[in-house]
């Protein structure tokens, strides 16, 4: 018996949704209209697990990712050169001939050599850049699309070049908020390993030497010395296995979401992680509402830019909403992943007309937040990091230099 998932509308008007369970399609049906509701959507659900074919996917596009690797501040000054000269007069192969015997990473200067060819062989910008998604987007081609059609090419990539200027400083902050402890906890790491790798090591065979009785703590110090150093190569093994299956998890339906979900979650990390999410999906929402890109075909393309899988499947589910007849802040809203802010703010300008702009302004709001959240990070995190990695520096040392503070009956019971 298989599971349908139904959306009805009764004699008064009123919407309700929930699952039943009928032999078939038609049963389905039948079963609802006996109860008088009229159904406007019923979808079987789909209970197979599609793992190879997705995940295929994401792992392909994570290796060409890798491979044409191109610093985003390449990309960005390539767009808004590109504005500059298409809006100068020039024809968009001279102006990428010329951006690309200027390129001077190698990779992206191939890949402009390429793409200005396969405009000369006749094909439109939006076709010659789909060509490159390791490099070019779904959402940079959909919106050289959009300018192509409206015919305002030129005002779609000053936009485009100003939304990947405000996206590349999000991410730089991001990033450098999360450089500092990410270094601390690497070097706290490293200072570990030398002093059970090699500075334990040669203090115990002076103290062997002497014979005499060591602290209970340094014994269990030694003792997690030699374990460590007999099991290096393993601890290394599983480290590595660990991090390459959570690599691998993360690129499944079911595994990045529940990764991506704890990311969430974590203490301080998960708003910054959340905030800069929500900017960037506000951001592009505008910018693609206020190009003319269809509604749901801008949902399409936001799905695949947030790279969060809670947020993909909030905004999948509000596509699914949105195709049913509500009204994009009331998709949002029964989602139930979007903050207040921001559904106000949606709502606010599907009233006004204005859902570009105001959409704008949310973008702006989370960029502060953002830039709120760094400066706080900045000023709490790093002591306490420092403090961490002293005390466990100082733990290390005491312990290790413990012995020496009995060191004349140590000389004196080895004689």
């Amino acid at each position: 018996m298989a599971v349908y998932t139904y959306l009805t509308k009764n004699t008064e008007g009123k919407r309700k949704e929930g699952e039943i369970r009928a032999d078939s399609l038609d049963t389905a049906i039948q079963k609802l209209s006996a109860t008088g509701q009229l159904v406007i959507t019923l979808k079987e659900v789909d209970d197979t697990f599609d793992f190879l074919g997705p995940f295929l996917d994401e792992i392909q596009l994570s290796i060409e990712k890798i491979k044409n690797r191109i610093p985003l501040s390449n990309i960005v000054f390539f767009t808004r050169q590109l504005a500059t000269m298409f809006a100068a007069g020039l024809t968009l192969e001279r102006s990428i001939q010329s951006l690309g015997s200027e390129e001077k990473h190698r990779k992206f200067q191939r890949i402009l050599n390429t793409v200005g060819d396969n405009i000369r062989k006749g094909l439109n910008l939006s076709e010659s850049l789909a060509r490159h998604p390791g490099v070019f987007n779904n959402l940079f081609v959909a919106m050289i699309k959009a300018g192509e059609v409206s015919g305002n090419l030129n005002e779609i990539l000053e936009e485009l070049a100003s939304y990947l200027e405000n996206l590349d400083d999000t991410r730089r902050k991001v990033k450098s908020a999360m450089n500092y402890p990410i270094f601390m906890v690497i070097f706290l790491i490293v200072m570990l390993m030398v002093m059970l790798l090699v500075i334990i090591p040669k203090f115990s065979q002076i103290y062997a030497q002497l014979g005499a009785g060591l602290p209970a703590a340094t014994k269990k110090m030694i003792d997690v010395s030699n374990w460590f150093g007999n099991n290096i190569g393993f601890l290394s093994f599983v480290v590595f296995s660990f991090f390459s299956f959570l690599w691998l998890i993360s690129k499944t339906k079911r595994g990045g979401f529940l990764v991506d979900s704890i990311k969430l979650k974590l203490p301080v990390f998960g708003a910054l992680v959340e905030q800069s999410i929500l900017n960037k999906f506000c951001k592009t929402f505008g910018i693609l509402i206020g190009s003319g890109v269809p509604v749901l075909e801008t949902t399409a393309l936001l799905r695949k830019i947030v790279e969060n899988k809670v947020y993909e499947k909030a905004i999948e589910d509000a596509s699914d909403y949105i195709r049913d007849g509500y009204n994009i802040s009331s998709a949002l809203r029964r989602t139930e992943v979007f903050p207040s802010i921001l559904l106000q703010l949606a709502s606010t300008g599907e009233d006004t007309g204005e859902l570009d702009s105001l959409l704008d302004r949310a973008a702006d709001y989370y960029q502060k937040q953002v830039d709120a959240l760094v400066d706080r990070m900045t000023t709490l995190i790093e002591p306490l990091l420092i403090l961490m990695v002293g005390a466990v520096i100082a733990l290390m040392v005491v312990l290790t230099y413990l012995p020496v503070f009995h060191l004349g009956s140590a000389l004196q019971s080895g004689l």
